[in-house]
């Protein structure tokens, strides 16, 4: 069996401490059997192997969440990178070439795509296991998971299946009569009471059926040519594409532990403590929970049922029952990532600064691993100074190397060439002048650090 995990996520809805390229399946809140924290990615890794899914996962995911994926996960996972965002079609359809072009799999082969960050018991994978068999033994083209809803909520789709009856659990698995999107709350009250089960977003098929599919849209020689047009690809779901048109279609029903942790609201009834980091609770609060990434001191009293969240890129205090909005509002606050890591370490920006005269400057520190290294870089834009204030590391600047350690500092002119890597755990101050101050102001090119 072939699992793809489907990452995606803005990180609006869990703003401050997620973003576009820090989303909420990397949040590491939730508390591990042994007592550490874990992510929901990493929760999810951890239960497909304790539940001995028989499957090689694949992981589709946005180009800037490639190295928090390495970080928690490891260099050995597989990952499909989408050039862009366009939905779950474009993205399931990119990994169905993947596994066909790279890793040769066979048009016989099933393939189960879920969400990459449910919260469910091991019993989830065992209904996975029984979509694939549906599949392996030809029962239906394509095999859905249903989740027996624990109450009517217009959040989620429905399927309602052929059979309606108090006796769901008789069936192997059900056929599909139709499907509904969102409902209103009256609407989702009556599709309840009529059988109806939740969309789980978890999809079985042949692989060969999902590229007959792909291969309407899109012809190519190889995987790289079927990536590059990434973009001629319909920017649709999943299941408005393809579920909605198959013809043999067949349900598993799922009756176990299932939530979207995908607001405050309902994360922080899984957090197993109510204060996250520098935090200290008054003894007048009342089903509050704090969440502090920032050394900040965080003190709070008097409060109930409200969330406090705070990292780099902000602060927010909310309701519980109201702090599902802020998706409307993430955008307005925040047009950078204050935080990120990468496949070198981390950087977290301190400060930026306009004066009268335009001139700007941004102030970050960045911490690198030992042994790895920032890409051989130039930028058109910005000039930097680096102080390095723990460590020793192999600078470059226009192809000579030197050795650096705390209290050196390095002047970097726009347009010219530089790198650092790390010898011991290595931390420096960068100072970025001029304008615009992105990200994006970079290009990189080879460097053999073999010699060095």
């Amino acid at each position: 069996m072939q699992l793809i995990l489907l990452s995606g996520g803005s990180g609006k809805r869990l703003w401050p401490l997620s973003n576009y390229a820090r989303s909420k399946q990397f949040l590491p809140l939730l508390q591990t059997p042994d007592g550490t924290t874990e992510s929901m990615v990493q929760r999810v890794m951890r239960q497909i192997k304790e539940s001995e899914l028989d499957a090689e996962v694949t992981i589709a995911a946005n180009t800037q969440q490639k190295d928090t994926i390495e970080n928690q996960l490891g260099n050995n996972v597989d990952v499909v990178l989408e050039p862009e965002h366009r939905g779950t079609f474009p993205a399931i359809m990119l990994s169905v070439m993947h596994l066909a072009f790279e890793k040769k799999c066979s048009d016989n082969e099933t393939v189960v795509v879920m969400p990459c960050d449910p919260y469910t018991g091991l019993e989830y994978y065992e209904a996975i296991n029984e979509m694939a068999k549906l599949i392996d033994e030809n029962v239906a083209d394509m095999a859905l998971m249903g989740i027996k809803p624990t109450y009517p909520s217009p959040k989620y789709g429905y399927i309602i299946p052929e059979f309606r009856s108090s006796g769901i659990q008789e069936f192997r698995s059900l056929g599909v009569s139709r499907f509904v999107e969102k409902a209103e709350i009256e609407d989702a009250e009556a599709l309840v009471k009529e059988g109806a089960m939740w969309n789980g977003g978890v999809f079985a098929f042949k692989l060969g059926y999902a590229k007959n599919i792909a291969e309407k849209y899109l012809k190519a020689k190889d995987f790289q040519a079927f990536r590059s047009r990434f973009a001629e690809l319909p920017k649709v779901s999943f299941d408005y594409e393809v579920v909605r048109n198959a013809t043999n279609v067949a349900v598993v029903p799922y009756n176990g532990t299932w939530k979207d942790l995908g607001t405050w609201n309902t994360i922080c009834e899984e957090l197993a403590t109510n204060a996250i980091g520098n935090v200290t609770l008054g003894v007048n609060n009342v089903n509050t929970h704090v969440i502090n990434e920032l050394g900040t001191p965080i003190f709070c009293d008097g409060l109930e049922n409200t969330v406090v969240a705070a990292s780099p890129d902000g602060i927010l205090v909310s309701a519980k029952k109201t702090s599902e909005t802020i998706k409307d509002y993430a955008d307005q606050l925040t047009d950078r990532p204050m935080y990120e890591e990468r496949r070198w370490g981390s950087y977290q920006v301190l400060n930026t600064q306009e004066f009268e005269d335009g001139f700007k400057a941004l102030t970050k520190t960045i911490t690198l691993k030992p042994g790895k290294n920032i890409s051989y870089q130039i930028h058109h834009h910005r000039s930097e100074v680096w102080s390095f204030i723990d460590g020793e590391g192999l600078f470059v600047l226009d192809g000579k190397v030197t050795k650096v350690k705390r209290g050196d500092v390095v002047n970097i002119p726009a347009e010219h060439f530089h790198a650092v890597k790390a010898l011991t755990t290595l931390t420096f101050i960068e100072v970025q002048e001029g304008g615009p101050l992105i990200e994006e102001d970079i290009e990189r090119f080879d460097f053999d650090w073999s010699n060095n």
